[in-house]
């Protein structure tokens, strides 16, 4: 079992609530498979090789963590790795973006969509488009969630966690938080910061979940998926100052920007106990600096 660290933090915010907060430092757990996308990688990666398959293809965007992790693990495993790119404008310049040409080094294909066609990823007739281009292959789906990847993240919380009264992630897909809520004590209370707008991933984690001690804040998105302000990446830049812990700007860093936030709005009572998932994703900083620099916006620290 992997032994992570539960690094606690300590700025003044937190002692003048009256609360404490600790970071699981599952970033710690590989450079670029860390966090949850290890967790969700492993059982299917397993499945992958048992059911005899060579090739994992899976679905992402042009700064996609998961695709980068797939690339890396799979090429690791022995895997052929196919990774279906939203964005056919892409397919021109994907050498100038630094996640697809990590991707590219560990060995992924890859096929650019339209926008249009990838929202049809799901449906029958696109995949098997797709087994027809490609011929047999293990799918993974976009971020890697489905009940193997729920069952990797269940592993995400020890005995000792069950100090702690609430446990805190970012929410993408929902897998991992699914896993969490799955593996909390009966005391606790998970709460889920999703780095998109609305409420629609209530029912998709509902699918995966057997209990009800968890909410979504809803909150602190942004303006939405990969959204970030002036405002984000000082916070981020002054946590990592703090507390040496680098965070992303479009999980990690929006989900710990709101439980301070709701720390200082008193959120949590007195005496509270705070566990906060760390995620991984930081291989997308080097993208998001370099969109951030051509708005002209302050970026990131690495």
């Amino acid at each position: 079992m992997l032994q992570v660290p539960n690094q606690k933090i300590d700025v003044p915010i937190l002692n003048e609530n009256g609360v404490e907060l600790y970071v699981k430092r599952e970033d710690k757990i590989h450079p670029i498979v860390s966090g949850n996308k290890y967790r969700k990688l492993k059982y299917n990666l397993l499945e992958a090789k048992d059911a005899g398959h060579s090739t994992l293809l899976t679905f992402g965007g042009a700064y996609s963590n998961h695709i980068a992790a797939t690339a890396f693990a799979g090429e690791n495993a022995g895997f052929q790795t196919i990774g279906v790119i939203r964005g056919e404008e892409l397919e021109d310049s994907w050498e100038a973006n630094p996640t697809l040409r990590f991707a590219h080094s560990h060995g992924m294909q890859f096929h650019f969509v339209s926008r249009e066609a990838y929202r049809q990823k799901e449906e029958g007739d696109f995949i098997q488009d797709l087994k027809s281009k490609f011929g047999a292959f293990y799918l993974l789906p976009e971020g890697g969630t489905n009940r193997l990847a729920v069952k990797g993240c269940e592993e995400i919380l020890t005995e000792n966690d069950a100090q702690f009264d609430y446990v805190c992630s970012c929410v993408g897909t929902g897998g991992t938080l699914a896993g969490l809520i799955n593996a909390s004590a009966p005391h606790q209370t998970v709460l889920g910061f999703p780095a998109l707008k609305g409420d629609f991933l209530k029912e998709d984690i509902s699918n995966f979940v057997r209990k009800w001690n968890w909410k979504l804040i809803t909150d602190y998105h942004f303006g939405g998926y990969a959204k970030v302000d002036a405002s984000l990446v000082t916070f981020i830049n002054d946590f990592k100052q703090k507390t040496n812990i680098p965070l992303d700007p479009i999980y990690t860093g929006k989900m710990l920007f709101g439980l301070m936030d709701l720390v200082g709005k008193g959120f949590f009572d007195k005496g509270s106990k705070i566990l906060a998932i760390h995620s991984g994703g930081l291989q997308g900083i080097e993208g998001m600096n370099a969109i951030l620099k051509r708005k002209n916006l302050p970026t990131l620290n690495v």
